[in-house]
């Protein structure tokens, strides 16, 4: 069996609206499961690839800055 889970999240997601989009988010956090992980990793993913430099680097700070203050 070939599962490529990136691809079956992003087609899970597509078509999602913004709100949606957010709820998916804002649910996979709130609910803490951990099966929920890979799906948020395929969207930072995403977010990751179509940032430029300056917006990685504000990612990175806020990411650094959140593991130091937890």
């Amino acid at each position: 069996m070939d599962l490529n889970l990136r691809k079956a999240i992003t087609q899970n997601v597509q078509s999602n609206s913004r709100d949606e989009l957010e709820n998916t988010i804002v649910d996979a956090i709130q609910s803490g499961e951990e099966k929920m992980l890979p799906g948020l990793g395929v969207l930072f993913e995403i977010i990751w690839q179509h940032a430029d430099q300056e917006e990685q680097e504000e990612m990175l700070t806020m990411l650094h800055d959140g593991l130091h203050t937890n």
